[in-house]
Formats: structure tokens, sequence, C-alpha cells
């Protein structure tokens, strides 16, 4: 009993007073949002290992909503316009959505430079946002 007589004055000194009138409002989740890419880039090197060019795709994705559930690069010939190949991306930590392809499993080549990417994220609505990128 002595204990906890000592301890009342130190918890009324401490000064801190919490009042509530009810239960806590929210505002709720955040409104969806479609995601937006902030940044993207494609390429081709030369993997020696492979004996094998390589093409790489990176993207950073931004969602206020953290539901960005797929990521891809679509690939269309610069010239006519037809598509020519389809690339997944994979989270890779942060914003940041990547995939490299051996050149030989895809249908493009390194040593032609008038490719056009399209990259596109979607969220778990569907929603999403298309960056056009051109590859020289």
């Amino acid at each position: 009993m002595r204990l906890v007589l000592s301890t009342l004055p130190l918890l009324l000194a401490s000064g801190c007073f919490v009042y509530t009138d009810g239960p806590a409002h929210h505002a709720g989740p955040p409104a969806q949002v479609a995601p937006i890419i902030d940044w993207a880039d494609a390429s081709c090197y030369r993997d020696e290992v492979y004996h094998d060019d390589v093409w790489w795709f990176e993207a950073d994705v931004l969602d206020a909503n953290d539901d960005v559930v797929a990521v891809y690069a679509d690939v269309y010939d610069g010239d006519t316009g037809e598509w020519v190949d389809a690339f997944e991306l994979y989270y890779d930590g942060g914003n940041t959505w990547y995939s490299a392809w051996q050149e030989r499993s895809t249908w493009l080549d390194c040593d032609y430079y008038d490719y056009i990417v399209d990259f596109v994220a979607e969220d778990t609505l569907g929603e999403g946002e298309i960056y056009s990128l051109d590859v020289y």
C-alpha cells in the first residue's frame, strides 16, 4: 500500500491528462488513385557470359494506395507501329519494377534502333497509366 501511495504523486506530477468525448473519428482510407509511372527506361547490352544480348526494362511506379499488381513493357516497331513483344516487370524494392531478357527469348533485335516501349502499370482495380519511351 505504501508503494502505491508513494507513486501516486509521481503520476499526478507528470502533467499529462488525456480527455476523450467518445470514439475517435478517422477520415477513412485514402481515395483510390491510379498508379503513376514516374520514370522508365529500356535498353540492350551484350552479355559475354551467356554470349547473347540482353534487353532490360525498368520503371519507377508511384502509388498512394500501394496496390500495384502488375507492370508491363509493350514494345512496338517505331516504323510500322506494329506490336513486337511484351515483357512483365517484377517488383524490385522501393518503387522499382525491373526485368531482363536474353535476346534469343524475345522478338527484339539489339541492332534495330527504332522501338517504342509503352510501360503500363495496373493496380487492383485495373486502373493504370501508360508511359511511352522511344528506344534508339
